[in-house]
């Protein structure tokens, strides 16, 4: 499945998969370090959808969600116009 980069965050990569479904899910970012990935959604309120290998960095990936959530949904947009 290809991936777009949306940005890195001590050392995490934040990418959309360009099929995100059909109907496309709602706003949404991946992270990825090594084997360890999350799925993490922006709204109402940032949380954790899913996450396999991230157990104590949970609260980091979202804070660096909730501190790049502008620039998330302009990348979204313009990856999915």
């Amino acid at each position: 499945m290809e991936a777009a980069k949306a940005f890195r965050y001590n050392g995490i990569r934040f990418f959309f998969y360009s099929n995100e479904g059909d109907p496309r899910e709602p706003v949404h970012i991946h992270a990825q370090r090594g084997s360890s990935v999350a799925k993490i959604w922006l709204y109402p309120d940032v949380r954790v959808a899913s996450s396999s290998g991230f157990s104590k960095e949970q609260v980091l990936l979202m804070d660096a969600v909730e501190q790049n959530r502008e620039l998330i949904e302009r990348r979204w947009n313009e990856h999915f116009s």
